[in-house]
């Protein structure tokens, strides 16, 4: 696995994602303060204090190298508008294991952003960054997020249920995943 890995913007024909910008505060607070965007997150609606710290937070994440390294970049159409974020975290060197996810503010979704998106990051797993497998774990009511999983080729894997107790419910995880093979003949 050729590792470190620095950041480097990845483009599709409607998308880029490039790294988290101080300028990006305002949409970032936009989407990580709705409570609608953050019903099937594992935290609460955020307050603007809380995005600044986060956004200094991931924005510095800008390398891959060990396990829990994680990049999270902002997801933009080709003339720069924020749509939301990815999460792309190493979760084991020896089994070249990754975790995958993302957000997507409101008005951009259903119209495939976050599939491109992950779709960028899985041929970068797959591709320079020599990944054998990349998982996604989710809210199963997210049946937003089940989709994009179903439409990347990811194997339903898990349904853990009542995994653990998240703002005053018990709450359930689905395991999706997905192999470099896998991705290649779909690709």
């Amino acid at each position: 696995m050729p590792l470190p890995w620095d950041f480097a913007p990845l483009a599709s024909d409607r998308l880029r994602l490039d790294l988290l910008r101080p300028d990006d505060l305002d949409d970032l607070t936009r989407l990580q303060s709705d409570p609608e965007v953050c019903r099937y997150l594992l935290y609460e609606p955020r307050t603007r204090e809380q995005v600044t710290e986060v956004l200094a937070r991931d924005g510095a994440a800008t390398r891959l190298a060990d396990k829990g390294d994680y990049v999270q970049p902002a997801i933009r159409d080709l003339d720069g508008r924020f749509l939301g974020t990815m999460y792309f975290a190493l979760h084991s060197l020896d089994d070249r294991t990754a975790e995958i996810g993302w957000i997507l503010a409101p008005d951009a979704q259903g119209r495939g952003y976050a599939t491109e998106a992950a779709g960028l990051m899985l041929d970068l797993a797959f591709g320079e960054l020599g990944l054998h497998r990349v998982y996604a774990e989710l809210d199963p009511r997210n049946r937003g997020s089940v989709r994009i999983c179903e439409r990347l080729g990811m194997r339903h894997e898990g349904h853990l249920v009542e995994h653990m107790w998240l703002k005053g419910e018990w709450t359930d995880t689905g395991h999706y995943a997905i192999l470099e093979r896998e991705w290649r003949a779909n690709a």
